[in-house]
C-alpha cells in the first residue's frame, strides 16, 4: 500500500459512466481494498438504486455528498507560481518517503487556510492518516501522520520554506540550496583616501 496519493473526483458515475453534469449532487464512497484507497464517485440515481447499505459492505470507510463543478477552461500559457497546493502535489507525485513530513506540515497549512478539508482520519498500525479534501476539485489527499517531535518540528518548517522557495531539488544540486551571498559592493573613497592618493 502506497502510503499516500491523489485521487480526483470522477467525471463521470463510477456505475453507469454517465457524465457529471455542472451543478449536479453526487455521492462519494471512500473504500479500503487490496491495501489501497479507492474513491468512487456516484451519481445521485444510482445512488438511490444502489447505495442502500454502503455503509456495511467490507473496506467502508466514508461517505458524502458533493455538487459536480466542471473544471475550469485552462487559460493558454498559464503561468503556474509554486503555491503550497501545487508543491503539495508534486512532494506526493514523486512517492518518495523523504517528504514524507513536508508534506503532512503543508496538508496541515492548506488545512488551517480552509483549502483543504479533512474527511476522514484512520487509525492504522503504522499509526495515523488523514484523508483530505480540496472541495474545488474534489481531489482527495491521502496523508499519514509522520508523529513529528517537537524538536523535529522547526527543521520541517524550514524544509518547506525552502521547497515553496526554490521548488523541488533538481538531481545533482545541493539540497537545500545555500543562500547566496551578496558581493560586497566597492566603497567610495574617502576625502582623506583621496589626498593621500594625491600626495
Amino acid at each position: 500500500m502506497s502510503d499516500w496519493n491523489i485521487q480526483s473526483r470522477g467525471h463521470q458515475c463510477h456505475l453507469c459512466e454517465q457524465a457529471f453534469e455542472d451543478g449536479a449532487g453526487y455521492h462519494t464512497v471512500l473504500a479500503h481494498e487490496n491495501h489501497e484507497y479507492l474513491r468512487r464517485d456516484i451519481c445521485h440515481g444510482c445512488w438511490e438504486q444502489q447505495g442502500e447499505g454502503a455503509a456495511e459492505r467490507k473496506g467502508f470507510i466514508s461517505h458524502w455528498q458533493g455538487t459536480y463543478e466542471s473544471p475550469p477552461a485552462t487559460p493558454p500559457d498559464a503561468i503556474q507560481k509554486a503555491t503550497a497546493e501545487s508543491l503539495l502535489r508534486k512532494l506526493l507525485e514523486t512517492g518518495d518517503a523523504r517528504w514524507r513530513e513536508a508534506s503532512y506540515i503543508l496538508a496541515v497549512m492548506l488545512e488551517r487556510k480552509r483549502v483543504l478539508k479533512v474527511k476522514e482520519q484512520l487509525r492504522e498500525e503504522s499509526g495515523r492518516v488523514f484523508i483530505y479534501e480540496q472541495p474545488k476539485s474534489g481531489d482527495l489527499f491521502t496523508i499519514p501522520d509522520p508523529d513529528l517531535k517537537m524538536e523535529e518540528l522547526e527543521q520541517v518548517q524550514i524544509e518547506v520554506a525552502a521547497l515553496l522557495e526554490h521548488g523541488l531539488p533538481v538531481a545533482g544540486e545541493e539540497w537545500p540550496p545555500l543562500p547566496v551571498e551578496p558581493e560586497p559592493e566597492p566603497a567610495e573613497a574617502t576625502e582623506t583616501e583621496e589626498a593621500e592618493t594625491a600626495a
